[in-house]
């Protein structure tokens, strides 16, 4: 326990630094790795598996919003595959560079070593990436989608690599793995009885772990990518995303782990931390080449350049595939601990870059040419908001219910913006007039203000970052209307009220109003009934608790 309590200990300093300094916590979690492996702390026997069961958990619920036909369009399957021929090469061409200057490790390596770790490091993180998608809320943006299809496609690269670099093929009884298809019925009508809460929880987790990961591995599979196929089968269920939603806070605890263990890959030296420092050199054209390639697939130079920003990193994939180089004597040891630092400290370059990737990628848009809306790819064509009086911004429940009450209690012409396309199609059939587009999007809110008669905007999306980056995208648009926005805790409602919001409404304290309104509705309405039932109330007879119901609802 003295060891558990030192590890945990080291994650939470480390964490809270990062938060001071105003970095994700992750890197505050990757340098407590750092910290505890120079320190020689004790081995914490348990850490690799909790680590791996986080990633598990990761996939499972990248499966459960994953559309499985996006992988087999050609801004996905197209870009990850040139992407990775024009990495490796770059790879090759920055390490033989080294070599020829006499830099210690790459210095007599030969171009097949060379080549292995170029493949190395033209993977992104599954798990970095998703989880600053999930802080921006924008698993199921455009870019998010594309971006989460390419880790897809890569991880099935990494898969292939590495069963064929072991010479053992999957087992015959993988075949029976088909019967997949077929028993997610069984499934689904075993999670239709579960019901919610804890026990829904543990239905996911037992799935992912035991169905996903313990089934693949055993005919020979990656675990990794049947945790991701198994949550891909339960994805068209109706409680898929509140299964992912219940699954949150346990997997971010489990990927604290998985940060923490990066940095326990061994001490490094100043050779191998230079060497690594060096590799980040790559990134930017790794950024540059994606970028082009989706811009070339006629996608707008903003979305290319956000999803090029947030697979700017390399992979945990990465350091396996050097281990196994390194096993089969392809690569000396060390290139195991040069791997794994440029892997840490790709992800705290990254973690920076991408907190500020919505302005950076708005910068960097300017250059590569611009093309006419007709000639964009229909996904991501402008959209114009037409003659609404009142935009809200992200309808899940409280937005759908603030756009309804708006429409039929105000008169308003209210349009709705949804980047979720499932949710925009489902919200169209109920009669409501939405728009998919991106709410930070500034090109967005440049037509937004064009429209010229928009009066109100809520901001109703789920996370408070997206909310402070759309209400930042109006006033840059120059909008001169009102502002109004949700937020969850007391200190997120403050910070709306800096940035300029005209009302903010405090989603849980509103909630408390609303149920107290409700409950009153209906003492009033049984009480109107007991008038109509029987006689008036007699003098002295105890309706007191229904007096200051009725004076409220007394005309002003």
């Amino acid at each position: 326990m003295a060891a558990a309590a030192l590890y945990l200990g080291a994650a939470l300093a480390g964490g809270l630094v990062a938060v001071l300094l105003r970095l994700p916590p992750l890197v505050g979690f990757l340098a407590a790795g750092f910290a505890l492996g120079a320190a020689g702390a004790p081995e914490l026997p348990y850490l690799e598996p909790v680590a791996e069961l986080g990633v598990v958990l990761l996939l499972f619920a990248i499966g459960l919003k994953l559309d499985v036909r996006t992988l087999l369009r050609r801004e996905i399957w197209l870009t990850t595959a040139v992407h990775m021929v024009v990495s490796v090469a770059l790879a090759v061409g920055f390490l033989g560079l080294l070599a020829v200057l006499g830099t210690g490790l790459v210095a007599g390596e030969s171009f097949r070593a060379l080549a292995l770790v170029g493949f190395a490091l033209s993977f992104s993180s599954t798990v970095f990436v998703v989880k600053v998608l999930d802080d921006r809320s924008d698993t199921t943006s455009l870019y998010g989608r594309i971006a989460v299809g390419v880790l897809v496609m890569q991880d099935v690269a990494a898969v292939v690599f590495l069963s064929l670099s072991s010479g053992d093929a999957p087992s015959p009884w993988a075949f029976a793995l088909l019967l997949l298809l077929p028993g997610r019925w069984v499934l689904h009508r075993i999670w239709d009885r579960v019901g919610h809460g804890e026990l829904q929880a543990l239905f996911g987790v037992v799935v992912a772990v035991v169905l996903g990961y313990g089934l693949f591995e055993w005919v020979g599979i990656d675990g990794d990518v049947g945790a991701l196929v198994v949550g891909v089968l339960l994805a068209s269920h109706p409680q898929a995303g509140e299964l992912s939603r219940s699954l949150m806070t346990f997997k971010d605890l489990m990927l604290v782990a998985f940060f923490v263990q990066i940095g326990l890959h061994g001490t490094p030296h100043a050779l191998e931390a230079g060497l690594a420092l060096l590799l980040l050199l790559l990134l930017p054209f790794q950024v540059a080449a994606y970028a082009v390639m989706l811009w070339l697939m006629r996608l707008r130079r903003r979305t290319s350049f956000l999803a090029g920003l947030v697979l700017s990193n390399y992979s945990e994939f990465g350091i396996i595939v050097v281990a196994v180089g390194a096993s089969t004597g392809l690569l000396d040891d060390q290139w195991v601990v040069v791997v794994s630092l440029a892997v840490a400290f790709s992800f705290g370059l990254s973690a920076i870059v991408n907190r500020r990737g919505v302005e950076l990628a708005s910068r960097l848009s300017r250059l590569l040419p611009a093309r006419d809306s007709d000639r964009l790819h229909p996904d991501d064509r402008l959209v114009d908001i037409g003659a609404a009086d009142a935009l809200v911004l992200g309808l899940g429940r409280v937005g759908a219910a603030t756009y309804a009450r708006l429409r039929d209690e105000y008169g308003l012409n209210v349009v709705g913006v949804e980047h979720d396309r499932t949710r925009v199609a489902a919200l169209e059939d109920e009669g409501f007039d939405v728009v998919r587009a991106d709410a930070t999007d500034l090109e967005f809110w440049n037509r937004v203000q064009r429209a010229g008669r928009v009066k109100v905007a809520v901001l109703a999306m789920p996370f408070h970052n997206a909310n402070l980056i759309a209400l930042a995208r109006l006033q840059a648009a120059g909008f001169t209307g009102r502002v109004a926005a949700v937020a969850r805790y007391d200190d997120d409602v403050s910070e709306l009220q800096r940035h300029g919001a005209d009302a903010v409404f405090h989603l849980y304290g509103s909630a408390g109003f609303a149920l107290a309104d409700h409950a009153a509705d209906v003492l009033l309405r049984e009480h109107d009934g007991a008038h109509k039932r029987h006689r008036p109330a007699a003098p002295g007879e105890d309706l007191d608790v229904l007096q200051p119901l009725d004076r409220r609802t007394e005309p002003a």
